[in-house]
């Protein structure tokens, strides 16, 4: 049995050779949610590459904590706003948000206690601080 003129095989889905209309490319919600989940996936990666580099790159212990917390901290938000975006299930989505609150709340005290070994190391360059709140201690 051959489908009818204009109908592709299966009898479903756009005419071969045919026009293609407007209503053949329309975008769903769907696929909005996936460009924006690959262009948040591709700004993550690029952030934590950004990070990544200024941790290489960087002289000082002050300047790498920075490069090490602000930007890569955006990048993994980034990365998991996009996984989010095209996994979609319920079960994915708590497991993304849980690393997301875990990454927020370690990354601080992560940057807090680098800072805090530096400086009683003194690995610290004390001519770029503006204030030294601990130099009676």
């Amino acid at each position: 049995m051959t489908p009818p003129a204009g109908v592709g095989p299966g009898g479903a889905g756009p005419p071969v050779g045919g026009p293609v209309t407007t209503m053949d490319w329309a975008f769903t919600p769907a696929h909005v949610a996936d460009w924006l989940g690959a262009a948040s996936l591709v700004a993550g990666a690029l952030l934590s590459l950004a990070a990544a580099i200024g941790v290489l790159r960087f002289p000082d212990t002050v300047t790498r904590m920075h490069a090490a917390t602000k930007p890569q901290v955006l990048g993994v938000l980034l990365l998991l706003l996009g996984v989010a975006l095209r996994l979609r299930t319920l079960s994915d989505l708590g497991m993304v948000a849980l690393v997301g609150v875990f990454q927020l709340a370690t990354a601080p005290v992560a940057a807090q206690m680098i800072g805090r070994a530096a400086y009683r190391g003194g690995r610290l360059n004390r001519d770029l601080l503006d204030a030294d709140e601990l130099a009676d201690r």
